[in-house]
């Protein structure tokens, strides 16, 4: 599977959650509704998606694209602000106060990051890159994915040295951390290969 047919289907899994989302009860009617378990899967699959395009990805459209800094660089921006976002989702509760308004900021925020990945980045990667490379980034993408943390990190810098090193230990963490609490079977299935 090609690189951006890999991201967009992780893409179109977290758009469906956020159709979910965008009616979820808020104050004590979000205690009791599940609320937690989908916003758990939102953070778990936002959290893999964006490591590894922040060590994959952004990258290989830095090096691709005479303007691919400053399109990586906007990424990386939006993607931290989801990160804090996201963060907060983790720390909070279902009801609390704040935590409503934190899930509908990111969805908006998640919504606008997709369409400009989609809409500006891709087009651009897509006429500057042959198939066999996107092919041969969407395995690095795939196997990546299979060790991403699973937590947002927003304090670890998105650096693609800093995320293969000290990221890849954040991610065997999170994954202990997920299989003692039983948070690894809130964990969204990966894209299907075909």
């Amino acid at each position: 599977m090609d690189a951006l047919t890999f991201l967009r289907q992780d893409h179109q899994s977290v758009l469906g959650m956020f159709e979910v989302l965008d009616g979820a009860p808020s104050g004590t009617g979000a205690e009791i509704s599940g609320l937690r378990t989908m916003v758990t899967n939102l953070i778990i699959a936002e959290s893999q998606h964006e490591a590894i395009e922040e060590q994959i990805f952004w990258p290989a459209v830095r090096d691709a694209l005479e303007e691919g800094n400053a399109l990586a660089d906007k990424a990386i921006e939006q993607e931290q602000a989801g990160k804090e976002l996201l963060q907060q989702l983790e720390d909070g509760e279902p009801g609390e106060p704040g935590y409503h308004e934190a899930l509908q900021q990111f969805v908006h925020a998640g919504r606008d990051h997709i369409a400009y990945e989609q809409d500006v980045v891709w087009p651009l990667f897509q006429a500057a890159v042959a198939q066999d490379e996107l092919v041969k980034l969407g395995a690095k993408l795939e196997a990546a994915k299979k060790i991403a943390p699973t937590r947002p990190h927003p304090d670890t810098p998105p650096q693609p040295a800093v995320l293969k090193t000290m990221g890849m230990a954040t991610a065997v963490v999170d994954h202990v951390r997920d299989a003692a609490s039983g948070r690894a079977a809130d964990n969204p299935p990966d894209p299907q290969i075909h």
